[in-house]
């Protein structure tokens, strides 16, 4: 099996528009919440979400061109344009044929279909939808854009696994490289889910906070006071590469991928399994993957949602895995960017490889109260990130349906 590296990374999230500015604002515990801008959700339950901050679509695309394209298609153009200009690709001087582009989303283009639909119901029962409606709808349309941008001819498709979306893509792409079906491929996720009816949707299911007085720690995965998750957005992008190829161009090189694992609950249609059996299953294919035990990984960056069960239930699983090893570096940042549905493994694992690259974790922010679970368990930085030895790092992330995914990153060495 080849090496495969990551030597690009971009991020559109809501504590930072860039991998810089998102990696800064991580560190020092940023909270991403916020009143919805979005839309009117003032007869909500949920009235705040973690949405992006000063961001211009304009500033990055043409207008035209925008016109063809919902927003979780224009995020992910923004956040794979940093990666690309971070790996430094010269695409003239590669085989495009053995490039290509594995993208996921949750949700696809639903604020486009909302849209859409409002209109023609508020009509006279006349179909005039925008002649791009279809195109702009499609999940797998971020994937194709990004390969015409850039020309692109390799593998092409959208994984989508609901909130374990982007991980899923990002192990797709480790898996081609490594099986010498590319050279390169461009991977991640995109969200654009802030509207009515995603918001009115996952709060009839009661798993979002409705903390709107206290909407900036409302997000506070592990404490006792946690009441559900909040809605976030945005992009994140990573260049995955076959290392060998990546040497002979010059590229920078951040971490290593060394295993991916995906496994299934099994059990209910939106909630984890209450022992998380298919978190525990993920993580010990990723390590067998790796060729490492359990006690070698220094740094995981949970699901941890911020739900009662969920929380719980992942902790559940690291305690069958990592046996309660005191050392073990553990932090929830969606206390941070809030949620970022199908894009939030990818953004997750660019915190995993900055803080292999930076030798630091980022915290949990909002814990007041740890669940009893949690005490004494794992050593989980509060509140501001803190220096750490990082070899190893984890990321899990879980959806709807069941569907786990948890990537391992190494620091690379030669």
């Amino acid at each position: 099996m080849r090496r495969v590296v990551i030597t690009g990374m971009g991020a559109l999230t809501p504590i930072g528009n860039s991998v810089e500015a998102f990696w800064k604002n991580a560190l020092a515990g940023v909270s991403g919440a916020a009143p919805i801008k979005t839309f009117d959700a003032s007869k909500f339950k949920t009235q705040f979400a973690c949405e992006l901050k000063d961001f211009n679509p304009e500033d990055h695309i043409d207008r035209k061109e925008r016109k063809k394209y919902d927003m979780f298609t224009q995020y992910s153009l923004v956040a794979v344009d940093e990666a690309v200009k971070q790996a430094a690709i010269d695409f003239e001087s590669l085989d495009l044929d053995r490039v290509g582009v594995i993208w996921g989303s949750g949700n696809g283009g639903i604020q486009t279909f909302e849209d859409q639909l409002k209109e023609f119901h508020d009509g006279d029962g006349t179909p005039r939808f925008n002649p791009f409606f279809i195109p702009r709808i499609l999940v797998d349309i971020a994937a194709g854009v990004i390969s015409m941008k850039y020309g692109l001819r390799g593998i092409n498709f959208a994984p989508v696994s609901a909130c374990a979306t982007s991980t899923t893509a990002i192990i797709e792409a480790f898996n081609y490289v490594r099986w010498n079906k590319a050279d390169m491929i461009i991977s991640g996720g995109s969200e654009s889910p802030i509207g009515a009816a995603t918001i009115g949707g996952f709060g009839s299911l009661k798993a979002l906070s409705t903390k709107n007085d206290d909407y900036a720690t409302a997000s506070r995965p592990f404490d006792v006071n946690r009441d559900g998750f909040v809605m976030g957005e945005g992009a994140g992008a990573l260049v995955v590469e076959e290392l060998e190829h990546a040497k002979k161009r010059g590229a920078n090189i951040i971490a290593e991928i060394v295993g991916g694992g995906m496994a299934a609950d099994a059990y209910h249609l939106t909630g984890t399994h209450p022992e998380g059996a298919g978190a525990i299953k993920g993580m010990k294919l990723a390590l067998e993957e790796a060729g490492i035990s359990a006690d070698q990984v220094d740094y995981i960056n949970m699901h941890a949602t911020s739900t009662p069960n969920g929380d719980v239930s992942e902790i559940k699983a690291l305690d069958a895995v990592f046996e309660k090893r005191k050392s073990l570096l553990v932090s929830g940042t969606k206390s941070m960017t809030g949620h970022l549905l199908g894009a939030a493994g990818a953004v997750e694992a660019i915190l995993c490889a900055q803080s292999i690259k930076d030798q630091m974790v980022p915290p949990t922010i909002n814990v007041e109260d740890f669940e009893e679970s949690c005490k004494d368990s794992y050593d989980f930085p509060v509140g501001k990130g803190v220096p750490a030895k990082v070899d190893y790092a984890l990321s899990n992330t879980f959806g709807f349906g069941g569907h786990i995914a948890a990537v391992l990153l190494k620091r690379y060495e030669e």
